[in-house]
C-alpha cells in the first residue's frame, strides 16, 4: 500500500521526490519506495524528511508512534516551578557549551542579558566559530507586545525591555551568523535553545514570565518534544522581520 500521507505532504509543500531526496541525502529511488511501497525509512532520514516537509514523522509513518512516545517522555530532564528556580550555573553552562546552535524566542528576555553581561560577545564569538545564532524579540510597536504588557500589569514597560535587549545585542548583530528578528506573534512560551538542550518557559495569563514554570528538555533521537518546540520557533522565525 502506498504512503498517501507522504505523497500528499510532498505535493502540499510544492516539493518533489527529487528535492526530498537531495535534502535528506538519499537516492531518489529510496524516496520513491517510501511513497509507493510505504517503506519506513531509517530514523535519521525520517527526521530530515519530516522536518523538511513541515509534518510530524508520526503522521507520515504511524508505525513509529510507540517509540516516539516513549522517547519523548525521556526528553524531559527536569521541571522548575518558576524561572527563578532554574540554577544560575545551568544557564551559564548551557551558554558556554553551545557550539552549533543558539535560538532564543522571547518578548524581551532581558533577565538573561542582565545576568550575563558578556552574552552578546559570547554569541558573536560562537558565530565566528561556526555556530548559528537566531534571536527573536518582540516587536515593541506590535499589538502582541502591548497586550502582553497589559496582561502582566506592566504596560509599556515590556516594550521598553524589548528595546533594551535589542540595544544590548547591537554589538553582536554585525557578526555573520548572528541574526536578530522582531516578531509580533502571541507568544505562548519563551524558548531558549542551546544545541540539544532547550528550556521552555510557558506563559500564564496575568503572570510575568519569571513567575511561570520552566521545563528543561534534551533532544533524543526518535522523540518529538524537542523538535515540536523547535518547529514552533521556526514558524515564528519565518514570520519575523529584521531588527
Amino acid at each position: 500500500m502506498a504512503n498517501e500521507r507522504l505523497r500528499a505532504a510532498i505535493s502540499a509543500k510544492g516539493e518533489t521526490v527529487q528535492s526530498v531526496a537531495e535534502h535528506v541525502g538519499v537516492d531518489p529511488k529510496s524516496v520513491e519506495r517510501w511513497v509507493t511501497t510505504n517503506r519506513t525509512p531509517h530514523r535519521g532520514h525520517r527526521w530530515k524528511a519530516s522536518s523538511f516537509l513541515g509534518v510530524d514523522e508520526v503522521y507520515l509513518w504511524p508505525s513509529v508512534e510507540k517509540h516516539a512516545e516513549k522517547a519523548s517522555a525521556s526528553e524531559l530532564i527536569t521541571y522548575y516551578p518558576h524561572r527563578g528556580a532554574v540554577p544560575a550555573p545551568l544557564w551559564s553552562s548551557l551558554i558556554e557549551k553551545a557550539t552549533d546552535q543558539v535560538d532564543l524566542l522571547v518578548y524581551a528576555g532581558l533577565f538573561l542579558f542582565d545576568n550575563h553581561p558578556d552574552l552578546p560577545d559570547q554569541l558573536a564569538e560562537k558565530a565566528k566559530a561556526g555556530a548559528q545564532v537566531r534571536v527573536l524579540l518582540g516587536d515593541p510597536e506590535s499589538e502582541a507586545v502591548r497586550q502582553r504588557g497589559d496582561e502582566e500589569g506592566i504596560g509599556d514597560d515590556l516594550a521598553a525591555r524589548a528595546r533594551i535587549t535589542r540595544r544590548y545585542l547591537e554589538p553582536a548583530m554585525s557578526t555573520p551568523g548572528v541574526e536578530v528578528r522582531l516578531h509580533d506573534t502571541i507568544l505562548y512560551n519563551s524558548i531558549y535553545r542551546f544545541d540539544e538542550d532547550v528550556l521552555v518557559n510557558p506563559h500564564v495569563f496575568g503572570a510575568p514570565a519569571g513567575q511561570n514554570p520552566v521545563l528543561h528538555f534534551r533532544y533524543l533521537p526518535g522523540a518529538r518534544t524537542f523538535r515540536h518546540y523547535m518547529r514552533s520557533f521556526d514558524h515564528v522565525w519565518e514570520r519575523g522581520r529584521t531588527a
